[in-house]
């Protein structure tokens, strides 16, 4: 048991994990950039429609290829990304992160070359983005007490996903007086700057801090006030971590809700053009305001009922929301409005997971290594995304309909939902939960 005399905590420290948090969330908002791909994809298009000196003469299969390849390197760098986090802190990873995301940008403002945005988008954005997503959560975390690590998680997630409620209509009026080429510029001396600026925010707490509001109040002998940590806290190494059966069931649920709401926002993205015209980017903005606030909101829940429980909730109602989509866009076609809520709340589900699952991770195998621990959880989001996308583009390919891709979500979501109950919230085990297992000798 750790004990701490209240008074020994300085007021600045008390105030800094809301400065911390600020910094991460205002990191994550500049990172979101990654969800405004299909306004830049319907630019390359209209270049390529267009033709004539400096235009895109991309293959038309090849618009989504750097957004795909910025995904998978995205997820899989997170591992790196992750242990870089915990080995050398938040600020020199977040920094990292900032250089790589602004020179990406920048070799793809200066280049309409297939390769070049392969190059630049896919692996230098897709790394930044990776190192400075995992820079952004684990200092916050640490300033709060594990009461608050759903909605401390679910704030500073909620950047990202909220990120195209300004970059959406900021790169329209861009594109519009600058081109795409001179966006991409403004776009990566600009995230360069700021997440290098918000980095220099980013500090652990000190040495045995214990959280403000993780105490238990008590009157000594000497009525003095003490703060007593209430738990023994767990620190799995990676490979402690794979060995768990808990780690698979989670990767598993991972891997089938956000690879549904990737697909699902995938499909939305390109009917919203066809029923919204030139309106289409609103979709994007309002998808984008349902994606937040199902970070923060699943963060608060969860904390307050459990993760557990929480997740069979979002599970249940994402595949309630698979199954009704059939009717309404299967076909590939929609009114806006009918379009435009089914998307929201389906951002809103797919939100949720981005805040579960970092939480889930710190409860069950701890803070030291939870930077490499949560990456290696995190190649779940990359795979499933990838592999669902790609399923629903082959099923879809022949005639034209989602119908086949939403029933398989369903289902798998379904599935998941019975994995869910499997689990158990870590104060429900708190030594006992998500044990390795036993090697034989």
């Amino acid at each position: 048991m750790l004990y701490i005399q209240e008074d020994f905590i300085p007021g600045k420290v008390k105030d800094r994990g809301i400065v911390v948090t600020a910094a991460g969330t205002g990191i994550n908002l500049a990172l979101g950039v990654l969800y405004t791909w299909s306004i830049f994809k319907a630019a390359i298009k209209q270049s390529i429609d267009s033709g004539g000196a400096g235009a895109f003469s991309w293959n038309l299969t090849s618009l989504n290829d750097p957004y795909a390849v910025c995904c998978l390197v995205f997820a899989f760098s997170m591992i790196i990304a992750g242990k870089c986090q915990d080995r050398m802190g938040p600020r020199v990873t977040a920094i990292t992160g900032g250089v790589l995301v602004g020179l990406g940008f920048i070799l793809i403002s200066q280049s309409t070359a297939y390769l070049s945005w392969i190059i630049g988008f896919g692996f230098l954005v897709g790394i930044g983005i990776a190192f400075g997503y995992s820079s952004a959560t684990p200092p916050a975390l640490k300033w709060f007490s594990p009461a608050k690590t759903g909605v401390i998680a679910g704030i500073v997630v909620a950047g990202f996903g909220l990120a195209s409620v300004y970059i959406a209509p900021l790169a329209q009026y861009l594109m519009a007086n600058y081109g795409l080429q001179g966006t991409m510029l403004i776009f990566g001396i600009s995230f360069m700057i700021v997440m290098c600026l918000l980095s220099l925010l980013l500090v652990n707490p000190p040495e045995g801090h214990v959280p403000k509001d993780f105490v238990e109040r008590r009157a000594d002998t000497n009525e003095n006030i003490v703060a007593r940590a209430l738990f023994e806290e767990k620190n799995f190494t990676p490979y402690e971590m794979i060995r768990t059966p808990t780690f698979w069931m989670l990767w598993l649920m991972y891997f089938v809700s956000a690879g549904a709401g990737l697909m699902v926002i995938g499909s939305v993205a390109g009917m919203a053009k066809s029923s919204m015209g030139e309106s289409a980017f609103l979709a994007v903005v309002i998808l984008a305001i349902g994606n937040a606030g199902g970070r923060v909101v699943a963060g608060i829940v969860s904390d307050r009922i459990g993760r557990s429980m929480t997740l069979a909730g979002m599970l249940m109602f994402q595949a309630l929301l698979m199954f009704a989509a059939v009717p309404v866009i299967g076909t590939g076609t929609a009114h806006a409005p009918l379009l435009v809520i089914l998307a929201t709340f389906i951002g809103f589900n797919y939100g949720a997971n981005l805040a579960l699952f970092p939480s889930f991770t710190k409860d069950y195998w701890g803070m030291k290594n939870f930077g490499v621990n949560y990456g290696i959880m995190f190649t779940a989001w990359g795979v499933g995304g990838f592999v669902m996308s790609r399923t629903s583009q082959a099923l879809a390919a022949g005639n034209n309909s989602f119908t086949a891709s939403f029933l398989i979500a369903g289902i798998l979501l379904v599935v998941g939902i019975f994995f869910s109950f499997l689990l158990k919230d870590s104060h429900e085990e708190p030594k006992e939960a998500a044990q390795p297992l036993k090697t034989a000798t």
